[in-house]
C-alpha cells in the first residue's frame, strides 16, 4: 500500500508542474520602451504571451493579431477595432513595423484582437508614451 505522504508528495509536485504549465495571456511593447525619446521612423516591437499570433479571418480560439492605437486607449473587450489612421492593423501576423508620428509626446498602446478584429480588452493591451524629435 501506498504511503499517504507520498501519495500528498506526489499531488503537490503535479499541481506546481500544472500550474507552471499555465501562462498568463499578455502583451507587450518590445521595442520602444515606455518613456523613449524616438526619431522617425518609429520602429515598434511587439510581443504575445499565452496567445498565437494567427492571421486575419482566423478564428481560432486563443489566436489573434496586434493593432497599433495611436494617441488613442485601450478597448472594451468584443469592441471592433476601427481601421483608421490612428488605429493600424496587422492582421498579416506581423509582429513589428515602422510607424512616421509627427515630432511631441504621443500614446501607443498595442490591442490584441481576434480575428474578426474584435478587442480582448484591456486585459491584452499595453500602453506607452513617446517623445518623437
Amino acid at each position: 500500500m501506498f504511503n499517504k505522504k507520498w501519495l500528498a508528495g506526489v499531488a503537490c509536485v503535479g499541481l506546481f508542474v500544472m500550474s507552471g504549465m499555465a501562462r498568463a495571456e499578455s502583451v507587450s511593447f518590445v521595442q520602444p520602451h515606455d518613456g523613449a525619446t524616438v526619431s522617425n521612423p518609429v520602429h515598434v516591437v511587439f510581443a504575445v504571451e499565452g496567445m498565437k499570433i494567427a492571421p486575419a479571418g482566423t478564428m481560432t480560439e486563443g489566436t489573434g493579431h496586434h493593432h497599433l492605437l495611436i494617441d488613442g486607449h485601450a478597448l472594451p473587450k468584443g469592441e471592433v477595432i476601427p481601421a483608421n489612421d490612428k488605429s493600424l492593423h496587422y492582421g498579416k501576423g506581423q509582429t513589428e513595423t515602422d510607424v512616421t508620428l509627427p515630432p511631441g509626446d504621443h500614446t501607443l498602446t498595442m490591442q490584441f484582437g481576434d480575428g474578426a478584429h474584435r478587442s480582448y480588452g484591456p486585459a491584452m493591451s499595453q500602453t506607452i508614451t513617446v517623445h518623437v524629435k
